[in-house]
């Protein structure tokens, strides 16, 4: 039997572990988001992969088939050249009771007071600590505090999750959970040694047995190392870290001669990611993906990461560290 860890994250949110899958755009879909939440994490679906208010009710209802444990949304808001129905999607999440609403992006103020009328509890994902304090101060629940290392928008400061972690930890009252280079029982001992009340996984849980992507890309991430990631769009002020593709390097090699979003928005655009995702075309479009996966090494069941990783970090915890005390 797995041993428990207990933190204020595991109590607030009603999971017996303290790992939070990230909300990741075309992956985190009722499949994997039931088997975290099965596992004893929380899974949490992306709000906007399902297009529209209906699609997200569908969505919701299907993970219900799959899992009676907690499960949560993800709303990102990003500036976007269509905009984005957030109030029909926040009626769906309020009207459904979802107990847990991951949001990201900018600033969730103009929303929370709608998100939290159904009684959910606010996870803010932040890049830098003057972020996480505003998101305290507005009424977030919880800070997922996003270090350099991990996959999609690392924000513009270049801050690891080793420097960040225990300063959100010092700085807030609310739980921190740490984000950003974490894919096994190391990472959830060193997190919690640091201050932070759990982890967020995402790229690891996208080489699971559950992930909805083709095998392609699984077996892709288990071949890749730490150095294989690439920053874009740091031009544009909108950073993100991706797998260092032919087509990455394209964009990159057009962001060094100017070019702007008009040139970029053909190659980036999340339909050829979806593609690649889905197709396992490879080359087909960018692959958010964090530094993290270089302690990729195999495609387990979404239980059994889960597992291992609580294991590992309590033999660390309760047994290797303190043998090392004089």
């Amino acid at each position: 039997m797995t041993q428990l860890i207990r933190t204020r994250v595991t109590d607030m949110l009603k999971i017996d572990h303290p790992i939070v899958q990230g909300g990741m755009m075309w992956v985190a879909q009722p499949e994997l988001v039931a088997a975290v939440s099965n596992g004893g994490g929380l899974g949490i679906m992306a709000a906007l992969t399902f297009g529209d208010a209906k699609g997200l009710e569908k969505a919701i209802a299907r993970t219900r088939q799959l899992t009676d444990r907690p499960f949560g949304v993800n709303l990102t808001f990003l500036p976007t050249l269509i905009p984005k129905d957030y109030g029909s999607l926040i009626d769906v999440i309020v009207g459904e009771g979802i107990p847990v609403v991951e949001t990201a992006g900018q600033n969730p103020e103009p929303w929370l007071d709608r998100i939290k009328a159904g009684g959910a509890l606010v996870i803010h994902k932040c890049t830098a600590i003057r972020h996480a304090k505003k998101a305290e101060s507005i009424g977030c629940d919880i800070i997922s505090i996003d270090g350099f290392e991990c996959a999609g928008h690392p924000g513009e400061d270049d801050v690891t999750s080793l420097i960040l972690t225990p300063l959100a930890a010092s700085q807030l009252t609310v739980p921190v959970i740490a984000s950003g280079g974490f894919a096994d029982g190391r990472g959830l001992a060193a997190a919690l040694a640091l201050g932070a009340e759990g982890i967020n996984m995402g790229t690891r849980f996208m080489a699971t047995a559950e992930s909805p992507i083709h095998p392609a890309v699984k077996q892709k991430l288990v071949e890749m190392n730490e150095t294989e990631t690439i920053l874009l769009l740091r031009s544009l002020r909108n950073t993100e870290r991706v797998w260092r593709n032919t087509l990455a390097e394209r964009v990159a090699s057009m962001e060094r001669e100017g070019a702007g979003i008009e040139q970029l928005a053909p190659l980036i655009s999340g339909k050829n990611g979806l593609r690649l995702l889905s197709e396992g075309e490879l080359e087909a479009g960018l692959l958010p993906v964090g530094q993290s996966v270089g302690l990729i090494s195999d495609i387990p069941a979404v239980a059994e990461l889960i597992g291992r990783t609580v294991t590992q970090a309590h033999e660390l915890l309760a047994t290797r560290l303190p043998s090392l005390l004089a």
